[in-house]
């Protein structure tokens, strides 16, 4: 695999987690250096491991997984989105004071899993294209971690102008992705 097209692929595996990391920030106030380094730091890790994940499991365990993985990444996604939209609706104060850290606990897990579930196809891919995983595993990693600070910095700048609004788009831009997933899945594409 060349290098233009490797890069090219890391960076189209690396736009949801750009955008649930603009999300993200949007919901922070303010956005520090550990909120950009836990999103960053997880999901480059994740998104640098499905593709191995994937390039090992062999055609019969993906196939498997393909079935259900759409509708994995719908849930999880939907879940955090509705409880960002329900914070937002709700009191500010009482919103900030109940408000989930998504770069915290088992909400940065999930939001981990829901956004690297495409590079274990890609993973699979390489497999089946007899290319060695390690390099573009590396890569991948890398540049979903750079996306993802550059998203959460430029989600809180957003978060800070908008406040609770910010707040709300950011849930109805989680749901959106994740029907996107779902749809895109249904629709054979």
């Amino acid at each position: 695999m060349d290098w233009f097209s490797l890069l090219a692929l890391a960076a189209a595996l690396a736009m949801d987690a750009f955008a649930v990391a603009l999300a993200a920030g949007a919901q922070l106030s303010p956005v520090t250096f550990r909120h950009c380094f836990r999103l960053g730091f997880h999901f480059g890790l994740f998104q640098g491991l499905m593709p191995v994940i994937g390039w090992l499991a062999g055609v019969g365990i993906l196939s498997r997984l393909a079935a259900w993985g759409h509708w994995i990444a719908f849930a999880l996604l939907a879940a955090i989105g509705l409880h960002m939209i329900h914070e937002a609706l709700f009191d500010r104060e009482q919103a900030q004071q109940a408000s989930i850290d998504p770069s915290r606990g088992w909400t940065l897990v999930m939001l981990s899993v829901a956004t690297s579930l495409d590079a274990l196809a890609a993973g699979m891919s390489l497999a089946l294209l007899d290319i060695k995983v390690w390099v573009p595993a590396l890569v991948i990693g890398l540049v979903t971690a750079a996306f993802t600070w550059c998203g959460v910095l430029l989600g809180g700048r957003i978060g800070a102008a908008w406040g609770r609004r910010a707040g709300m788009g950011g849930g109805l831009v989680l749901l959106a992705i994740g029907l996107k997933i779902l749809f895109s899945h249904l629709a054979g594409s």
